[in-house]
């Protein structure tokens, strides 16, 4: 593959010296560095980084041959590393259900060029998103599902998203807990949101229950999907104060805001490739 502008990220046992060699490995195959971000993790003794580079002629990089050379140049500090054309969107499928606040607000900031994704399809197990989908040329998939359906249901959803070569999984309030074996079998990145009561008011209407034990604090959670249920490493999160005058409705309706702006960012996030995983969190390079 070939780029004009790469972004890279690495991690790698902490000890001096790292940052001063990739940056001058950089140097010396005329990398111009438009952004530099950083991170010692005192807890895992490890370094992250993330540089976005050009080339300094204008053109492109041949980047398995470069990637190949900096390995070697740097074998010394025991790198992990990946190098991305930073004007490739990611592609991306996205699963919902009923409500799609979080679907629209994706496909509208899609719409505009203002997020650097390819969304190749969208997923649902009900049929209430269709319209909107269709109306914007993105191929919708109706998979509805039971427990005795829910194994070919999954198969299918699996498909989809290998059949469009899915870097990124993105679930906008879908309704569905995936399966630990469709999980084992991903090879895409999966992101989910939620509401940030959990574990508490689990199951219908959050919110009103919620409400009924008079919480002062509502927020949201984007993070990865592991077999943990909602346990994956946090993205991003956001809060907003309630007070005893806030009925259960418009609770909702600011929980559903926040959920949507919390998702938007962690997709932002991740197709920009400013997170990497550090055990069980993440670095986040904002």
């Amino acid at each position: 593959m070939r780029a004009e502008k790469v972004i890279l990220q690495f991690s790698c046992p902490d000890k001096p010296g790292i940052l001063a060699a990739v940056t001058q490995f950089l140097s010396k195959n005329d990398a111009f560095m438009t952004e530099v971000s950083s991170f010692s993790a005192n807890d895992t003794n490890r370094f992250f980084n993330r540089i976005a580079f050009q080339k300094n002629d204008s053109k492109a990089f041949d980047l398995e041959d470069f990637e190949s050379r900096f390995l070697k140049d740097l074998k010394e500090f025991d790198i992990d590393c990946n190098f991305y054309n930073a004007e490739v969107p990611c592609r991306t499928v996205i699963a919902v259900s009923k409500y799609s606040h979080c679907l629209n607000d994706i496909i509208h900031r899609w719409e505009i060029d203002a997020l650097p994704i390819d969304i190749k399809a969208i997923i649902s197990n009900h049929d209430d998103a269709r319209s909107f989908s269709e109306w914007n040329k993105i191929p919708y998939h109706y998979l509805p599902v039971s427990s005795e359906t829910k194994k070919d249901q999954e198969k299918l959803f699996k498909d989809i998203i290998r059949d469009n070569d899915a870097e990124l999984v993105i679930l906008a309030r879908y309704m569905q807990i995936l399966s630990p074996e469709f999980l084992s079998g991903l090879k895409s990145d999966c992101i989910n949101i939620h509401h940030s009561f959990l574990p508490g008011f689990k199951g219908a209407k959050p919110y009103h229950q919620a409400h009924e034990r008079g919480v002062k604090i509502i927020g949201a959670t984007a993070h990865y999907v592991t077999d943990d249920l909602d346990e994956g490493p946090i993205i991003e999160q956001d809060i907003r104060r309630v007070d005893h005058s806030t009925s259960p409705e418009s609770m909702q309706q600011s929980g559903y805001d926040i959920e949507s702006s919390v998702l938007l960012r962690a997709v932002r996030l991740y197709s920009e490739r400013r997170i990497m995983l550090n055990g069980i969190k993440t670095v986040v390079f904002n």
